[in-house]
């Protein structure tokens, strides 16, 4: 798709890009490459005495608005929620900052050795190629860690965010880092393969799509390069007899439409014990229906447009052919008649099970219900889906928080609460999910070589 700024509220193009021609991409490589030999012997307390000015310029009063309202004018989150993420984009900055030294410190080991440690080293530029949905934080959280360790950065982002891809380049180098630390590469996908084959370019992280995962990794184990991938999420969020119904219904809609619907981990499929359905189905559908759709830059609306036009034809098709199989609409299943990409929030009940609501991750305000009989019934239920990114479980119930934990196949299970991403705990996902953390001390040790040192 070309590099351009749509508005999703309105559906006008607000400015067009060119890409960068091979031979610009070539220079930015070489930049990053000459950038990296001198900058991999900075020492700790540089790095973070300008991550920390990265966080402070972030939360300037002035630049978060102008930041957050690029945001919301290019993929068209809430306003709220934008400057909601400039904010965690700070707190990254400083979480890093302050523990980097420490998850990178050498770690003494007991040999036979006189001394033995283990040591950790940056690898070099590190790709990554990062989605719209949350397009300040899915860069920080990967700049972060990144360029503490030592690493350069360079940035392939969404093509229909640049002016957000610009603008965090910017914010780098406003903070002191030096030319060739952070580079935004305006480039198409067809672009991508040859960055990652070039020499110079020691790994790739990724969050977005199954396909696009299998395409970078695909290029980059034929080259034995290190990936990290993100990928795509059909989060369960199961209710149990003894849970909090109103706590977990309100939650419920909070989890299934932040960034207006579109998150990895918002949770998608909603597993309802028996007993309890009728009741939280009746609050849940309430609490949907009460939520104001509308232009996103007004900071009373709580749900605005899908990102693109396509994104919208596809999450209608999806809800289509599930009605078509069985499935039966609750509230809303339909766009709105007007400009922009918007779509009602929606809950599918009575689903069938080779319809795109049961096997497909819906990327939008869609929420899809389901019964079971007992604890046993919404474990099997959860798991099955070839995603396993996170959970959400709702009980007092110590036994069944238990079972929970160590039952569900995700990457992270929250219990009693929505799944979010903190810069304190790893994050990431299993099956087709991906692979590989990040944040956390987990998060920043990817992209380092973990060196043993043993010396007689």
């Amino acid at each position: 798709m070309p590099i351009a700024s749509i508005n999703p509220a309105t559906g006008e193009t607000v400015k067009t890009f060119h890409s960068h021609t091979d031979s610009e991409v070539q220079d930015k490589l070489a930049q990053a490459a000459d950038t990296f030999g001198e900058y991999r012997h900075t020492t700790f307390d540089e790095r973070a005495d300008k991550m920390i000015r990265v966080a402070e310029i972030l939360l300037d009063k002035d630049r978060k608005k102008q930041l957050s309202v690029m945001m919301t004018t290019e993929m068209g989150k809430p306003i709220k929620a934008a400057i909601a993420e400039v904010e965690k984009c700070a707190w990254v900055c400083r979480y890093y900052a302050e523990n980097a030294k420490r998850f990178l410190a050498d770690e003494m080991v007991e040999t036979d050795a006189t001394r033995s440690y283990i040591h950790y080293q940056p690898l070099g530029p590190v790709l990554a190629v990062m989605p719209w949905n949350f397009p300040f934080w899915q860069v920080f959280r990967f700049a972060a860690p990144a360029l503490m360790a030592g690493n350069v950065a360079l940035l392939k982002h969404a093509s229909n965010v640049p002016e957000c891809a610009l603008a965090i380049e910017y914010v780098f180098s406003e903070a002191g880092f030096p030319a060739g630390a952070f580079q935004t590469l305006l480039i198409g996908s067809d672009q991508v393969e040859g960055v990652i084959e070039d020499y110079r370019v020691k790994a790739v992280t990724l969050t977005g799509s199954e396909p696009a995962g299998r395409q970078v990794a695909s290029t980059a184990g034929r080259l034995i390069k290190k990936t990290v991938l993100e990928l795509g999420g059909s989060d369960p969020f199961i209710v149990m007899p003894s849970a909090d119904i109103d706590e977990a219904a309100r939650t419920a809609v909070t989890a299934r439409t932040i960034n207006n619907g579109q998150s990895c981990i918002a949770a998608k499929r909603f597993i309802l014990a028996e007993e309890i359905a009728n009741e939280f189905e009746e609050r849940f559908v309430k609490e949907m229906e009460a939520l104001i759709v509308g232009n996103p830059i007004d900071d009373t609306v709580q749900v605005g447009p899908l990102a693109t036009s396509q994104i919208l034809a596809d999450l209608e098709a999806q809800v289509n052919k599930s009605v078509e199989l069985g499935a039966r609409v609750l509230t809303g299943g339909k766009r709105l008649d007007c400009d922009g990409f918007y779509y009602l929030p929606t809950v599918l009940t009575d689903i069938p099970k080779d319809s795109p609501a049961y096997e497909e991750e819906l990327f939008g305000p869609v929420a899809s219900l389901f019964r079971v009989r007992d604890l046993d019934h919404a474990i099997q239920l959860a798991n099955d889906t070839t995603f396993g990114l996170g959970a959400s479980a709702w009980t007092i119930d110590i036994e069944e928080q238990a079972r929970f934990t160590e039952d569900l196949k995700a990457g992270c299970v929250f219990i009693n609460g929505m799944v979010a991403s903190d810069p304190r705990l790893p994050f990431g996902g299993v099956k087709r999910s991906g692979y590989g953390r990040e944040l956390g001390a987990h998060g920043i040790r990817e992209f380092v070589n973990i060196k043993t040192v043993w010396v007689k």
